[in-house]
């Protein structure tokens, strides 16, 4: 066999390799990784922060890769900036306004609330106010029935004490901090109401009011639907997740307010519960859910992002 045949053959052979591991790497992708408008949904999507929340702090995303993810797959997506601290009311008012101004902007005629800690209320209030503005609400790790952290800052820390005056002058300096980095520098900051209306009390007030998608049982499902809105929830319940995340070791310690019930380290499982509960007990914390801190999440669990882009499918296929 002379040395051409051979060069030929080893070329040949080289080809069919290469070949072969391109179709394998294809072959692994998964499906909804490649799928051409897979969260292309039909209103916008508008992401709403958390207490002490914020859009973004420089290269700091309080939704951690998340919007770009979804952009990729065909959504258009919004993040929104409220108060950092204050009451779901007045957050609400912030929240609707940015809302009318995305669907100006836009030409849409509704949008899609996805918010994750405290700013699940707050889109509910915006929901529950005008109907006919939004075509669903998202709560992720929802702060719906209050929580027992919030119980116990306000027990230990009750108005009118020192130590309730010096918790709320350092909370309301941080986030003013926080304010003034992000997009947000003038909006008013009240800790205190805003702890208010993440306490138990506070929260059962706020959903005599606004009621939609609230579950009537101490655990189970609400209304899926009400008043052309649909209602969707899920969260973690794993306090700790990552050896590496300097955050872990704080909620860990949080969860302990929650006497061996199911939570994410800062909001009880039940809680978080709203119209449709696609699962709450994903191995996440309360900050894993926005794909904090800076991704160190459960290894062994589905990845955050992979859930926003799932529910933006979900909502998709829903004609939402």
């Amino acid at each position: 066999m002379n040395r051409k045949v051979l060069l030929e053959m080893a070329l040949k052979k080289i080809w069919t390799t290469w070949l072969a591991a391109c179709l394998l790497a294809w072959a692994c992708l998964p499906a909804t990784s490649w799928a051409q408008g897979y969260s292309q949904t039909r209103y916008p999507i508008v992401l709403v922060h958390g207490l002490l929340g914020f859009d973004n702090i420089g290269p700091l995303d309080y939704w951690y890769r998340i919007p770009a993810a979804l952009r990729a797959d065909g959504a258009t997506v919004y993040v929104t900036q409220v108060s950092a601290a204050n009451s779901t009311e007045v957050r609400g008012e912030q929240l609707l306004s940015q809302v009318k101004q995305i669907l100006a902007v836009t030409g849409a005629a509704k949008v899609n609330l996805i918010g994750h800690s405290h700013g699940a209320p707050t889109s509910r209030y915006v929901a529950s106010v005008r109907p006919d503005l939004v075509a669903s609400v998202t709560a992720v790790g929802g702060v719906n029935k209050g929580s027992a952290v919030a119980d116990l800052l306000l027990g230990v820390a009750p108005p009118g004490t020192l130590s309730n005056t010096v918790l709320v002058s350092a909370t309301n300096g941080l986030a003013t901090l926080i304010a003034a980095l992000s997009t947000a520098s003038q909006q008013p900051q009240n800790s205190m109401a805003a702890a208010t209306s993440l306490g138990t009390a506070g929260s059962l007030k706020f959903n005599l009011a606004h009621p939609e998608g609230i579950p009537t049982s101490a655990c189970g499902e609400g209304a899926y639907s009400v008043r052309g809105v649909m209602y969707f929830s899920w969260s973690g319940a794993q306090p700790f997740t990552h050896p590496l995340d300097i955050l872990d070791p704080a909620l860990a310690l949080t969860s302990l307010a929650f006497a061996g019930a199911k939570n994410d380290g800062l909001v009880a499982s039940c809680s978080t519960h709203l119209g449709r509960v696609i699962r709450d007990d994903y191995r996440m914390n309360h900050l894993d859910e926005v794909n904090q801190v800076a991704g160190l999440v459960n290894l062994f669990e589905t990845n955050p992002v992979t859930l926003y882009r799932q529910q933006a499918n979900r909502l998709k296929n829903l004609g939402l």
